[in-house]
Order: structure tokens, then C-alpha cells, then sequence
């Protein structure tokens, strides 16, 4: 925690923005052109000397929901707004960078032509596919919801864990019950994203609502993993991720043990492979159909 460069950053914001900009007339006894300390405190909804307070590097560290205000009030952008987080002292909120997919993993994307790989969100949502991954474990992006997540077709729709070899169901439960916790902590007890998908879960009872008591935590990195694939078998791969700054996203690609399995992902097709197949896709197709 840095009060004083905090204070020098929340004046040096200050100063830049205009009256107008944020509604207020601009008036003509202005000594600056930026507004008013008292202002930016009516607009943060704190007290004009709490505020002045920080301004001078005094005080105590502001809490989350004051530096929100902030934010808002001094109009700072997302990396503005991670800044000011950190100078307090508090970790980076969650959903400083937008939610859909940005613009460096969507050129990633565009170089992995030849590869299989999708964005995927913390919630185990589906953001993009190219064909080669639509190919390797069926088309998923497209739904909207808790329908969105793939933790939703895993533990109510009994289909889907066809994707992987039963003996190792076990683990891929743990596995994404775990990595949920995690991200439930990163986003904060006031996401309802989080929080309505681990009550939609939990209303389902049964394995889910155990491994949640069990509070094991693990963010998934790169895995090994054995997928069964309709058209082409059980296929060994290795699964490697790169995570945006705030692991709100992050970008799946995979690499298969037998290399001559290549051609084949990048030419059949993905409904055709997967429509007519009680698989991870079946509920999905089944649910836009």
C-alpha cells in the first residue's frame, strides 16, 4: 500500500477531467479546469474530507467498494482502475478486462489453424472454437447461461462424460469442481455469474455438492488428458493454456501424441462426427435443436 502515490495518482486524475464530462456545469469561478475535490467525492458518494484525506496520502487504505466509486467518479479506464486497486493495496478487481474474447487471444487464435484450440472463461464457458478443436471434442460454444458452462453438461447432463474414458470420470470431477473455487474467489462474493452457477450445481445435488464441501482448490494448468473422439477413437493429448491477466479467460490449445491424427481434425466435420452421438455435443445439439 502506497497512500502517498495513491493520493498523487487520484489528483492527477482529478485535474484531468473536465466538468462537463461527467455532467456538472463548468462554471466560471474555476481556479483549474479539472473538478473540484468535493465534487469527485459527491460522485464517489464519500465524504468531501474522507476524500481529502486520500488526496494528502493519509488515512487508512480505502475499501473495495470506495474505490469503485472512485473509478467511476474519476472515470478511469480498466488499467486505470487495476492501478488504483494495487497503490490501495487491494488485489485487481475481477472483470477489469471486458469479458469477451480479446483481441491478442482472438490472434492466437488465428494462427492456430492447424491446431486444435478455444477460448474458454473461468466458468468453463466456451467463447471460440476452431474446426480442429470442434472436430476433437465437439462443437460447445453458442449457449447462454449456466447452459453456457461445460461444469453444467458435466454433472446434469450424464452424456457428456463420454468425451473421456470412465475410469477417469473421477478425475476430471475433482479436477473442474477445484479450478471453479478457485475462480468463485478470484471474481468475489459479489459476482452473481459465480455465485449462480455454484447454486444451479449445488440445487443438483449429488456428486458436485460433495466435491464443493470438500474445498479442495487447484487452477488447471497444462494436462495430460485421454479424449474419445467418435470417428477417430480414444486420442492422447496434451492440453497446454495461456490465461488472460485476470484468468477470467483463457486460451486451450491441444497437441495430439500421434501427429497423424492431424489431417483428419482439420477435415471432417464436426456434426457429422458428433450429431448422432450420445458425446459432450448430443446435449448441446439436442438443445438447439
Amino acid at each position: 500500500m502506497d497512500l502517498r502515490e495513491l493520493g498523487s495518482f487520484l489528483k492527477s486524475r482529478r485535474d484531468r477531467l473536465r466538468p462537463e464530462a461527467v455532467g456538472l456545469p463548468p462554471g466560471t469561478r474555476r481556479r483549474v479546469p479539472g473538478l473540484r475535490r468535493d465534487e469527485v467525492a459527491q460522485l464517489a458518494c464519500v465524504s468531501a474530507d474522507y476524500y481529502t484525506e486520500l488526496e494528502q496520502g493519509r488515512g487508512q487504505s480505502p475499501s473495495e467498494p470506495v474505490l469503485r466509486g472512485l473509478a467511476g467518479a474519476l472515470r478511469l479506464d480498466p488499467d486505470e482502475t487495476v492501478h488504483l486497486f494495487l497503490l490501495a493495496g487491494r488485489p485487481a478487481p475481477f472483470g477489469a478486462e471486458p469479458l469477451q474474447m480479446q483481441s491478442a487471444l482472438r490472434q492466437l487464435m488465428d494462427r492456430l489453424q492447424d491446431t486444435p484450440a478455444m477460448v474458454i472463461t473461468d466458468m468453463h464457458e466456451v467463447v471460440m472454437q476452431n474446426h480442429a478443436a470442434q472436430v476433437l471434442v465437439g462443437p460447445q460454444a453458442g449457449l447462454t447461461g449456466v447452459r453456457a458452462s461445460f461444469l453444467h453438461h458435466w454433472f446434469t447432463v450424464p452424456a457428456t462424460r463420454d468425451l473421456y474414458p470412465a475410469e477417469d470420470h473421477d478425475y476430471h470431477s475433482r479436477l473442474l469442481v477445484s479450478d471453479l473455487r478457485a475462480a468463485v474467489a478470484r471474481r468475489g462474493p459479489g459476482d452473481r455469474a459465480g455465485a449462480d452457477l455454484v447454486a444451479h450445481l449445488l440445487a443438483a445435488g449429488g456428486e458436485f455438492a460433495e466435491l464443493w464441501r470438500a474445498q479442495e482448490v487447484k487452477v488447471r494448468h497444462e494436462e495430460y488428458k485421454r479424449i474419445v473422439n467418435p470417428a477417430l477413437g480414444i486420442l492422447k493429448v496434451t492440453c497446454n493454456s495461456i490465461v488472460t491477466a485476470d484468468a477470467a479467460q483463457r486460451l486451450l490449445w491441444f497437441v495430439p501424441d500421434d501427429p497423424a491424427v492431424m489431417p483428419a481434425l482439420r477435415t471432417l466435420d464436426p456434426a457429422g462426427v458428433w450429431r448422432d452421438t450420445p458425446g459432450p455435443a448430443f446435449g448441446l445439439f439436442a438443445s438447439w435443436g
